[in-house]
């Protein structure tokens, strides 16, 4: 992406003309962004800059697979204390091997400080092929959450049924988590809200012109229940739908949530945090 243009958008939009970036927002926590990931090796220290600059104290990277591994300990040992590693095996990254991939990254978890088993779950959206696979592998990586006591960040496409299950099956020893990227309707929020230590991880989509998510949210979920996230580089929020997404978009998830809620700016972006401050115990 260009950064002239982007610093353009940013100053000119009418949003940005009426609340500027780190103005008027409180401080927040992307609790998902790949900054790890090959879209943010050209201007990696901008992307941060941007982030803090805009309101961010601290970012949190899930992993995907073993090499995502290598990738965010480059990027914390960078930003030591505002970027924090998770560490897991995403659903569409489980093939034949992942049982030697889990038994690898098994071993890595205590070698480092990972605050979250994550990015994992189920995804059925493009194949079933490895059902199976992604079954066991999702209840595996639940199993390390209870035996490091690290909470979950739960990925989760068209098989909201087979993880609620899993996760009903282990939910006294579980320490909580995240339901990442939901954008399901109030009746799906309510099903996933009977897991109390969990909470609802809400980005870019809450703000999609034809979306009722914001609206839904209000209607059946706490504001202590939900956390920010941008799951970038994708999915950006509304007026830069379809580029790459950063942490510097996520005031404008906060702003569509305050409007929702009928709160100020200042109380989703402090709620939101000391959610994510209580999940991560960061």
């Amino acid at each position: 992406m260009n950064n002239h243009k982007l610093n353009s958008v940013i100053s000119s939009s009418p949003l940005g003309e009426r609340m500027p970036i780190g103005q008027a927002r409180g401080s927040f926590i992307d609790t998902h962004t790949h900054i790890d990931g090959e879209e943010f090796k050209d201007d990696l220290d901008e992307v941060v800059a941007r982030a803090k600059e805009a309101g961010a104290i601290q970012l949190l990277c899930p992993g995907i697979n073993y090499d995502s591994i290598a990738t965010i300990k480059a990027v914390c040992e960078r930003f030591p204390d505002f970027i924090h590693p998770m560490i897991g095996l995403h659903p569409e990254d489980v093939k034949e091997d992942y049982k030697e991939v889990l038994d690898k990254m098994h071993l890595e978890i205590r070698n480092d400080n990972y605050i979250a088993i994550g990015e994992v779950g189920l995804d059925y959206y493009w194949s079933r092929e490895f059902e199976k696979e992604q079954l066991d592998a999702f209840e595996q990586q639940v199993q390390w959450s209870i035996e490091t006591q690290l909470p979950l960040m739960i990925h989760c496409r068209k098989a909201q049924n087979e993880m609620v299950k899993i996760i009903r099956r282990y939910e006294k020893e579980l320490p909580g988590g995240v339901f990442h990227c939901f954008t399901g309707n109030q009746h799906e929020a309510t099903e996933l809200l009977q897991f109390e230590k969990f909470v609802l991880g809400i980005g870019g989509v809450s703000t999609f012109k034809k979306s009722h998510l914001a609206e839904d949210l209000a209607a059946v979920v706490p504001m202590d229940r939900i956390v920010l996230e941008t799951d970038a580089p994708y999915m950006a929020p509304a007026p830069y739908r379809g580029e790459r997404n950063e942490s510097s978009f996520i005031p404008f998830i906060i702003e569509k949530l305050a409007l929702a809620y009928g709160t100020s700016n200042e109380e989703i972006a402090d709620t939101t945090t000391a959610t994510a401050k209580r999940v991560f115990r960061i």
